[in-house]
């Protein structure tokens, strides 16, 4: 629940302010020095105290823009609470991996620029319930978010009909990093985008497409300033964006590393008569769940560098087991919004040399390519399982058939006839698009000792 605090009520001048709610509160200051007590959204049950909602405060204020550089006059809608405003542990533990300099909380807060309707005196409070939600993903789920990130939402953004459905994550262009007594904030600002928008950052990279909304005013210019009256796409205003994007797709891959999915999988029996590694009569049969809200975006635990090859686990269990199992062979159960990333996964990930991986909370399932460093995986040995983190390596002379096989997922979810089953009986490996058994997921994926 929360309220809505005007400026001559000045909530935080009655107690004295947290110090590191009060470092954010100077940064702002230096940006909006005549607006010392902004609208403010306030949550009335803290988090702490059983609240449902992780921020304290969302800011909301009006910036009058610059009209010498096209950059017309809008709300700026600044979170605090995903930092750590108070530093006694109430909400968030101090920072023990961040080496000489820690980061506060999760170590950045969230804004958001709405262009100013001419006849607008106050600010929507729609924003703020946006803010809200994701910041209750990101406590939620422990991801944290980074510059680039992006956010499939599927329904317009202010709960009306505009085209701006999903957002991508930025860095805000006047919010600074900020040093508070509890380690580092970053602001990171919400970029409201239309659906072919989302679709191409999936594809390509979301600061890549960043990059290409800020080159006109119409798509947000340098700011980032989201316009819910905006109907087109950067690509349909001006196509020859399309047209390079593709060209640079084509050339160099893509930088999505990996998106969260629902799947199962199971052992397949082996096809040759080979010596025993694991009991061929053990079927292996592992489930994973998505998290609440899915966040497609490039994992930033090792798998987030576009160029790299090189691997490292996606998660950090202590108990993870140091011994890999082999699979003979491999039955893929993907649910099927996650399909058109297959194609995504082999055409401009594991033909580029890189890897791919769908995760989730409970396990993951990665593929390599023949040339990633770091995998548990060979060309003798291509399934292979390491605690929660499945492995399946995709040889070069597969990767055109699979190519041409997944061609018909680029189509839509909802035309998709389900279940679709892939299979190269040579490789033991089978794919199957298809939604997982519902009593297979939320279940924990054990560690193999």
């Amino acid at each position: 629940m929360a309220s809505i605090k005007t400026e001559k009520e000045d909530p935080l001048k009655r107690r004295m302010v947290p110090r590191g709610l009060q470092k954010l509160i100077e940064q702002c200051l230096k940006i909006y020095p005549d607006q010392t007590n902004p609208l403010q959204v306030t949550t009335v049950l803290k988090y702490w105290l059983g609240g449902q909602d992780p921020l304290d405060y969302i800011s909301m204020y009006n910036n009058p823009g610059n009209p010498d550089e096209n950059i017309p006059p809008h709300w700026h809608y600044i979170s605090f609470g995903l930092s750590d405003l108070h530093g006694d542990g109430r909400v968030h533990l101090p920072d023990t991996v961040g080496g000489l300099e820690p980061r506060s909380g999760m170590g950045f807060e969230l804004t958001f620029r709405l262009v100013k309707s001419p006849d607008e005196e106050r600010p929507p409070t729609w924003p703020a319930n946006l803010l809200q939600s994701l910041a209750k993903y990101v406590f939620q789920s422990g991801n944290r978010l980074c510059s680039g990130d992006n956010i499939p939402w599927r329904r317009s953004l202010d709960g009306k009909t505009s085209s701006i459905q999903h957002m991508l994550i930025a860095e805000d262009p006047q919010m600074s990093r900020t040093e508070t007594p509890f380690g580092w904030v970053d602001f990171l600002q919400i970029a409201g985008v239309t659906n072919e928008e989302l679709e191409q950052a999936s594809r390509w990279n979301g600061k890549g497409i960043l990059n290409l909304l800020q080159k006109d005013p119409t798509t947000g210019g340098s700011w980032l300033i989201t316009n819910m009256a905006r109907s087109k796409s950067v690509f349909e205003l001006f196509p020859e964006t399309l047209r390079q994007l593709e060209i640079d797709l084509e050339k160099e891959g893509s930088d999505l590393a990996g998106v969260n999915a629902d799947f199962t999988f199971k052992e397949l029996p082996k096809i040759a008569i080979k010596k025993e590694i694991v009991d061929p009569e053990e079927e292996i049969t592992k489930s994973i769940s998505s998290c609440n809200i899915e966040i497609k975006k490039e994992f930033n635990d090792g798998l987030e560098h576009s160029g790299s090859s090189d691997m490292v686990n996606p998660f950090h269990h202590s108990q993870v087991p140091s011994r890999v199992s082999p699979l003979n062979g491999i039955e893929l159960t993907l649910a099927p919004y996650a399909a058109k990333f297959l194609v995504l996964a082999i055409k401009d990930r594991i033909r580029h040399g890189r890897h791919f991986t769908f995760k989730a909370q409970n396990m993951a399932v990665t593929f390599v390519s023949e040339s990633v460093t770091g995998s548990i995986v060979t060309k003798d040995s291509p399934y292979g399982v390491l605690g929660y983190w499945v492995q399946i390596l995709i040889p070069n002379a597969l990767i055109p058939k699979m190519i041409d096989t997944f061609s018909d997922l680029n189509s839509s979810v909802d035309n998709l006839k389900i279940p679709l089953t892939y299979e190269w009986p040579e490789h033991n490996l089978k794919f199957i698009i298809d939604n997982p058994p519902p009593e297979l997921l939320n279940q924990q994926g054990p560690i193999l000792a």
